[in-house]
């Protein structure tokens, strides 16, 4: 009995475990993309006597191509051919659809009270479902792969209750920059953050992910959410699998942190840090060269939605570039038949192939020498997006869509009715 983490972890070894102890359990999911598979396979190898040299289940073992998708280099290229041909030996399917952090879910593989690990730190992200999701080095993910099994020390846990109602403008993405801006870049180090609150409790699943996602960026080793009606729904169609609805009972947190979120209004992350965070409209005077919707924190159909709202019938600054990539084929396929797409061509934005794109600043809009941009990625560090005197600024993707129109950092709800 206790936080949600330590019910997860309680469920699966089949005895109560309490935070601090140091557990070994079988994985439900391993995951490993593009960039980081060549090691997780290099470690694989070594551990061929162990695992008789295959994956401990194809089925369950996951490589997804999205960070440089498609390849924008000879060494990118040749890093895919050579995981394509690990793949096919170990009759893995690879996974070329969008950004691993939405395309696992959407695949039905993330459900309440699983434990997968992922050789990327935002697989954190998974436990807006109720699961226990984590990011791993690569040489942790190849013994994954071999064994199926890992060890954990069952982390403490920070509570984040948020309550209120968000005004007009104010979106999840504004209440996760306050969220680290209080606990700060590394608050929550190797702890589960586990969001609660009758915020939480209205918000749909793909704001629950924009939470979830950024607990590594405030050093959590998963961010949580108690699985309820809105994640049955979710997942409903995706998974006939039988799962649990865990809660955390009686739970002996660390922190708390209470956010009323009705005081919030649009927030923006400066450089170089994700926690120097301030109001919008102390940086508006602040030039924009370039804007960047999508990521596996603001890459789904809502926030789509809300920026395609704000440029309907408008047009991107002439000295402002806009680029937008959808963070799945799903996504992409119904934002095409919504309209959403024709809004942002139309509107002169570039629009991608679903996956990472400029966010680890590999290809599709990177900054050149001293340029500045707005997206709504997770982290703003020096050289992120390219040149390391580039300066990046996080927002959501209102703020960023109306700064799109303006050239410079802009108070979406100027642009709201």
């Amino acid at each position: 009995m206790g936080t949600l983490a330590e019910e997860i972890f309680s469920y699966k070894l089949g005895r109560p475990v309490e935070q601090g102890e140091t557990v070994v359990v079988e994985v439900d999911h391993v995951m490993s993309h593009d960039t980081t598979s060549p090691l997780a396979i290099q470690a694989f190898r070594k551990l061929a006597g162990v695992s008789s040299g295959r994956v401990f289940n194809a089925e369950r073992a996951h490589v997804v191509f999205d960070h440089i998708i498609p390849a924008s280099t000879v060494a990118a290229a040749t890093l895919q051919r050579d995981v394509r041909s690990f793949a096919r030996e170990q009759d893995i399917t690879i996974l070329q659809e969008g950004i691993c952090h939405q395309v696992m879910p959407e695949k039905g593989f993330v459900v309440p009270g699983a434990i997968i690990v992922g050789a990327d730190s935002h697989t954190c992200t998974y436990g807006a479902l109720g699961a226990f999701g984590t990011g791993m080095g690569s040489t942790d993910i190849g013994v994954a792969y071999a064994t199926g099994r890992s060890w954990f020390r069952v982390p403490s846990t920070i509570n984040v209750r948020l309550v209120g109602e968000l005004q007009p403008g104010v979106y999840a993405k504004d209440v996760t920059l306050e969220m680290v801006r209080q606990v700060g870049v590394d608050g929550a180090n190797y702890r589960a953050i586990e969001y609660t609150g009758d915020l939480v409790e209205r918000m749909s699943i793909s704001e629950r992910f924009t939470f979830c996602n950024m607990a590594i960026e405030m050093g959590g080793k998963a961010g949580l959410v108690a699985p309820d009606e809105t994640t049955r729904e979710w997942l409903r169609g995706r998974t006939d699998q039988e799962y649990p609805m865990l809660a955390p009972h009686n739970p002996r947190y660390e922190r708390v942190f209470e956010i009323d979120a009705s005081r919030l209004e649009p927030q923006i992350a400066c450089p170089p840090d994700v926690n120097n965070v301030v109001p919008v409209g102390q940086v508006e005077h602040v030039k924009i060269d370039q804007v960047f919707l999508g990521t596996c924190t603001n890459g789904r159909l809502d926030d789509l939605a809300i920026a395609a709202s704000i440029l309907q019938g408008r047009t991107v600054h002439p000295e402002t570039r806009m680029v937008v990539i959808p963070a799945s084929r799903e996504v992409y396929r119904e934002a095409l038949r919504l309209g959403y797409i024709d809004t942002f061509v139309q509107a002169g934005a570039s629009v991608g192939t679903p996956g990472c794109g400029p966010c680890i600043g590999r290809h599709f809009g990177v900054l050149a020498p001293g340029e500045r941009a707005l997206t709504t990625m997770n982290r703003n560090f020096t050289g992120r997006m390219g040149d390391p005197t580039a300066e990046i600024y996080l927002g959501s993707p209102a703020t960023v869509a109306a700064t799109a129109l303006t050239g410079h950092i802009t108070d979406p709800r100027e642009f709201l009715s």
